[in-house]
């Protein structure tokens, strides 16, 4: 029999609750369940609403007009237009008890209709096996409990839920720094034990978007550090694991490792890829490192950080795009800016090279990076300065696409058919332009062009 936790009353959203009465009206149970009960309990607004029933896939089917099924795991994809006219679409799947996971994943035998008790047995962790159908909350395992003790607790046995996915132990980490929990001991404890396992049994691709949930959390450090003390993060990141105990020179207070992920957790920014770029921008140093003590140097770490990011952002089977974003923001987050040293056109140069639609998340970088070494102070006087410049100088032509003439007016000028010739041609017109934006007319760069097109030319015949 089940044990209801008590009757309380959430304000679910209209189209939720029309999707439980229609389900109720044709004779059936319904339920809201798991990550969206665990939030309406700690008061959060849940970002979806997943029912559980014990009716049929065919049942669902036949109980709503616009329903899309094509799994072999019961859930029907149910689409709702509310009172207001909006279209809403709502996940409903059959009560299941699973048995059997030989690829870690999925399981090998799914049985639907037995019971709410078995279906909740079966979920990841206590607080996300709770139901709600309108009035009371069924908490079958102890998830009030947890959430009030600020608990992650398998249900059951940690090592069978661990053993049928092992990529639930990621999760663990990933809700201990989006809820401010802490691991269970037991679960904590079999979290260590089957660390091992976590690759090759789970792809990439369901690493990499735990690690992107992980690190856009409020507390993204406590998870990380929980991948960490388990043994997780050897598996995955071992490059960051090899500044464990590295320190450093008289700038910073902590080691390697834990100035990136305070670098991380102090970086102002919602997007996980400046974030991940805050947790990878000092992961050349221990390679880098020449001398010890407080003197000791790291010379171009930044490039050799690069390319160990790329590494591992092409096995996290990133985009080519992705890739290219974070490799570029840690190879250039050690730019150089000192007042009265550089001048307008260096300026120019400096957005160029790191180009001006990366600035804003390369000083979040900068940002992150001051603040994971102690530093108070966000911002330093010479950082705000050059902000001020910038935004003085970015009207400026910063690249080709914004002088006065363009390639085809190059070819058209010159008799040149396109080619590497017409690329040297704008680029060496941009360098003028960078010098004095003054420059950046018709008139002039036509009659420079003329002129490096001849020397070109004499270079060639040489």
């Amino acid at each position: 029999m089940l044990r209801p936790y008590g009757y309380m009353k959430f304000i679910l959203p209209q189209f939720v609750q029309q999707a439980l009465k229609q389900l109720k009206d044709a004779g059936f149970e319904a339920f809201v369940v798991g990550g969206s009960v665990r939030d309406l309990l700690l008061g959060r607004e849940p970002k979806d609403y997943d029912v559980t029933t014990n009716a049929t896939p065919e049942q669902i089917q036949t109980t709503f007009e616009d329903t899309l099924y094509n799994n072999n795991f019961g859930t029907v994809a149910v689409r709702i237009i509310d009172a207001e006219g909006e279209r809403h679409e709502i996940e409903v799947t059959p009560y299941r008890a699973e048995s059997g996971y030989a690829d870690k994943r999925h399981p090998d035998h799914v049985t639907f209709g037995v019971s709410l008790e078995e279906d909740l047995k079966r979920r990841d962790f206590t607080i996300n096996a709770m139901a709600y159908d309108g009035e009371q909350v069924v908490d079958l395992f102890g998830g009030r409990k947890d959430l009030q003790s600020k608990l992650i607790r398998t249900v059951g046995s940690a090592e069978d839920r661990f053993d049928e996915d092992p990529l639930r132990m990621l999760r663990a980490c990933r809700f201990a720094a989006q809820l401010d929990f802490q691991i269970e001991e037991q679960t904590f404890q079999w979290l260590k034990k089957l660390s091992y396992t976590i690759y090759p049994h789970i792809s990439w691709e369901r690493i990499r978007d735990e690690i992107l949930k992980t690190i856009t959390a409020e507390d993204a450090f406590r998870g990380f550090w929980y991948m960490h003390i388990t043994g997780l993060l050897q598996y995955i990141f071992p490059e960051l694991e090899k500044g464990v105990g590295v320190s450093q020179n008289k700038h910073h207070i902590y080691t390697v490792f834990t100035h990136n992920l305070l670098s991380m957790q102090f970086t102002p920014s919602e997007d996980p890829l400046v974030l991940l770029a805050a947790l990878l921008h000092d992961v050349g140093k221990p390679q880098a490192k020449q001398g010890e003590g407080s003197e000791c140097t790291f010379y171009n770490h930044e490039h050799v950080g690069a390319r160990i990011a790329r590494r591992i952002m092409q096995r996290l089977k990133f985009s080519t795009k992705d890739v290219e974003c974070v490799t570029h923001l840690v190879d250039q987050h050690m730019f150089h800016y000192s007042i009265g040293e550089i001048t307008d056109s260096g300026v120019r140069r400096l957005i160029k090279r790191i180009g001006r639609e990366n600035f804003d998340d390369l000083m979040a970088l900068r940002i992150g990076d001051r603040m994971g070494s102690g530093t108070q102070k966000e911002k330093p006087y010479k950082l705000i300065e050059l902000e001020r410049r910038i935004r003085l100088v970015e009207k400026d032509p910063m690249d080709t696409t914004m002088l006065k003439i363009d390639g085809n007016d190059i070819m058209q000028l010159t008799g040149l058919k396109p080619g590497r010739e017409v690329g040297q041609i704008m680029n060496a017109l941009l360098e003028d332009v960078l010098n004095d934006p003054s420059l950046n007319t018709r008139e002039y760069l036509e009659k420079c062009a003329q002129v490096i097109f001849h020397d070109l030319k004499k270079k060639k015949s040489i």
